[in-house]
């Protein structure tokens, strides 16, 4: 239905391709609609194509490819079925090499447009495994009648819909050629109507799913579970209500953990817990931050939003004092355990809203040499704008959202005096539109 209100006319129309948007749409200008900018999946810059308007809105348009007349080089075959109708990935028809190249082309521009600075210099780009990386994640599951079966699996590009998924090649393959198997476990349970959604998370040396249910499962339904655990090599975990109230059902003890070879230091977790979801990219992500952080033997280095460590261990091995701080509490007091596992008595940990004012928290007073933060998709602004920046000679500031990098770039740059002297993309979700990034600041 048309945003505007007005029925929405589907004629098919053609159009020449001239961007790529930041979500890996196409981006066109209508003739006959005064230019109008039309977003369209599934097409490529430099491509020809017929599409099908699917909505309208007063700034721009929406549509999809129904027809490719002339192909960007750039094109590829996507090797999922499932290419163009689950959002779980939106740039497969893009070819691999290509696809980082236009994140760093997001990055870029929203640096300039948003912060309205330009890096000294553009680090390489991190990639890692195209395929079969996805180690954390959500699956949708709903019980569709009219299909009588149950899909379990990522949402449609219409997000009111789950995909009906057979395979997906961008998780592990553990769990993503098992789909069929999870869709045929929860249809045959009496319960599958109260089961919303299945989360999954891999260790180095388990795979764990944890089924949110609605209601009570019965006997029946939990045996069912556990026998299909046995079978395929799972740990279940159960959810009736909050974060708070998952618990094991098979096996009793899970170990759920990954090592950090490089660091020497292992990372245990909860089925629920933050973790990078892309295992390889993240120990070439954590070398390139210490590596740009140039961490010294007598530096005090600050880390906020820290999660279970991640970046804080492996800083601890070679730095005078690391502290760590987090909002989530469970996250920290996981943290604290993997620094007294690891034998790291020079790494702190403090739980704080890094949104809220903080300026007489014990932490924020004492003396640091240098700032890592890897923050939400929100950013850092707000604690960026209590912390002492004066007192710190260099900033490492990973992030998962360009936008909200580049403001907070512009901040450290043109209102603190810091230089942008370095930043880069990362490809931490291959085959999505997702831009990982890293950025050095310096005094």
């Amino acid at each position: 239905m048309a945003r505007s209100g007005r029925r929405l006319d589907r004629t098919p129309f053609q159009t020449d391709i001239l961007d790529l948007s930041h979500d890996g749409r196409g981006v066109a200008r209508r003739e006959g609609e005064g230019g109008k900018v039309t977003f369209i999946s599934g097409a490529l810059p430099g491509e020809v194509v017929v599409a099908e308007p699917t909505s309208r809105s007063r700034h721009f348009d929406e549509a999809r490819t129904l027809e490719v007349l002339q192909a960007s080089p750039e094109r590829v075959t996507p090797r999922c079925p499932h290419f163009g109708t689950c959002a779980g990935c939106v740039l497969q028809h893009l070819e691999e090499g290509q696809q980082i190249v236009a994140k760093e082309r997001v990055l870029m521009d929203n640096l300039q447009r948003i912060g309205h600075v330009t890096p000294e210099r553009v680090l390489p780009a991190l990639v890692g495994a195209n395929w079969g990386y996805r180690r954390k994640g959500r699956f949708s599951v709903r019980r569709v009648e009219k299909k009588d079966k149950t899909l379990v699996g990522f949402r449609e590009q219409d997000p009111r819909f789950v995909a009906d998924l057979s395979v997906c090649y961008t998780v592990i393959p553990q769990i993503g050629e098992k789909i069929t198997a999870l869709s045929a476990l929860v249809e045959s349970l009496d319960g599958k109507r109260d089961i919303p959604q299945i989360e999954f998370i891999a260790g180095d040396d388990a795979v764990a799913l944890t089924v949110r249910h609605l209601q009570p499962l019965g006997e029946a339904d939990r045996q069912a579970l556990v026998a299909f655990a046995q079978a395929q090599d799972f740990a279940i975990f159960l959810q009736p209500g909050g974060v708070e109230s998952v618990h094991p059902l098979w096996p009793e003890n899970v170990p759920l953990s990954f090592r950090l070879p490089q660091w020497d230091v292992e990372l245990a977790f909860r089925p629920l817990d933050f973790i990078q979801v892309n295992a390889t990219l993240n120990e070439k992500m954590i070398d390139h931050a210490l590596r740009l952080l140039d961490a010294q033997p007598e530096d005090r280095i600050l880390d906020l939003f820290c999660g279970l460590g991640n970046f804080t261990l492996p800083l601890a091995r070679g730095v005078r004092e690391v502290v760590g701080v987090e909002g989530d509490a469970g996250l920290v007091a996981r943290a604290k355990e993997n620094a007294e596992r690891n034998g790291l008595a020079n790494a702190q940990f403090f739980a704080a809203d890094l949104t809220q004012d903080q300026r007489q928290a014990p932490w924020m007073r004492q003396g640091f040499d240098k700032l890592l933060l890897d923050p939400p998709r929100s950013g850092a602004i707000d604690v960026l704008k209590q912390l002492p920046l004066k007192k710190f000679e260099r900033i490492v500031y990973v992030s998962c959202h360009p936008g909200s990098l580049a403001r907070d770039a512009g901040f450290l740059v043109n209102e603190q005096g810091f230089k942008l002297k370095a930043a880069g993309a990362m490809d931490m979700f291959p085959h999505t539109a997702h831009v990982e990034s890293i950025a050095l600041f310096e005094r």
